[in-house]
């Protein structure tokens, strides 16, 4: 979590208050998303006796594991708040959180993905595809 840490100061640089809004708005959704990863991982040991993410094998903990995930992602149906960061962001930060930002979380779904069930990251995927493209045949800024 300290890439969030570090691109908060970025996104509110340029004190306005749509960036201000943007870097609150950003900073809540990822410690909500962070905080459900930590209680997924909590759950889990309770249930199993193991620490290890990589091996979830309590399905409520998956459940929680992927919301988490497609929350740090933006993947639909967790995606409303990441265009609304990228608009209250400048071009340049709105660059590195679409990209940079998202590796940790891709990491960190590829390491868990034989424990995740493959039916409901198949349906995020599908709804992001779709959502994403229907929705940007609409778009009148650039950044949202």
């Amino acid at each position: 979590e300290i890439n969030t840490l570090s691109i908060i100061p970025m996104i509110s640089k340029s004190h306005h208050p749509r960036a201000i809004e943007a870097a609150t708005k950003y900073f809540l959704v990822q410690a909500a998303a962070s905080t459900l990863m930590l209680f997924s991982s909590t759950i889990n040991a309770w249930h199993t006796g193991q620490w290890d993410i990589a091996q979830l094998t309590y399905p409520p903990a998956c459940l929680l594991l992927t919301t988490a995930i497609a929350t740090k992602l933006g993947l639909a149906p967790f995606h409303f708040w990441f265009p609304e960061v990228l608009q209250g962001s400048s071009l340049t930060t709105a660059l590195l959180l679409s990209t940079i930002m998202k590796l940790p979380p891709t990491t960190l779904l590829l390491i868990t993905s034989h424990s995740l069930n493959p039916i409901l990251l198949t349906t995020m995927s599908i709804m992001s595809i779709i959502l994403g493209g229907w929705m940007g045949l609409n778009q009148t800024q650039t950044r949202k």
